[in-house]
This record gives structure tokens, sequence and C-alpha cells, in this order.
């Protein structure tokens, strides 16, 4: 199991747009990824999970990941977080 915090950097965080391209993502990886904020586990798979979550700009969230791809796919779940899905970024 590995994990990482990462703060969300996009001005509108992850509302529906944002939201449905890391569960996209998510979904096509084979480790069990969840994403730890606010003292919920979310399944980042679900696109309606990651909109109950509630992550605004500004939000550090911690991601877990655990199976035979989990440090590629923390990686690129980081990246496409860090990234701001192509939106304004915060600094």
């Amino acid at each position: 199991m590995v994990s990482k915090k990462v703060t969300v950097r996009n001005k509108s965080g992850l509302h529906m747009r944002p939201a449905t391209d890391l569960s996209k993502l998510c979904a096509k990886m084979q480790s069990s990824i969840t994403i730890v904020f606010g003292g919920k586990k979310i399944n980042p798979k679900s696109v309606l999970m990651l909109l109950s979550g509630g992550i605004k700009c500004g939000s550090t969230i911690e991601v877990v990941c655990e199976g035979n791809n989990e440090n590629s796919d923390l990686a690129q779940i980081v990246d496409a977080i860090n990234g701001g899905f192509g939106e304004e970024m915060i600094d």
C-alpha cells in the first residue's frame, strides 16, 4: 500500500468535469484506490462518490493505492490532480 497527500489547486475543485476525468482515470486502474478527505473514505472510481466528497480548491486529500501497479497508479493520479484538469490553478 502506498499513499500521498496532494492539494487540489484547480480553482473550482472537484466539480463535475474534473471529477469525471479523475473517475475515468481511476476506473482504468487495477489498484484498489481510496481518497481520504474530511474523515471520509471516497472511492474515486465513482464520480458520484467524488462529488459527494465536497473537495474544493485548496483541499488537501490523501490518495491511497493498493495493488500490483500501486506505485504507477498513485503517480498518475497525483499528476492528474497536480495538473489541475486543464483548469485555472491557484499557487
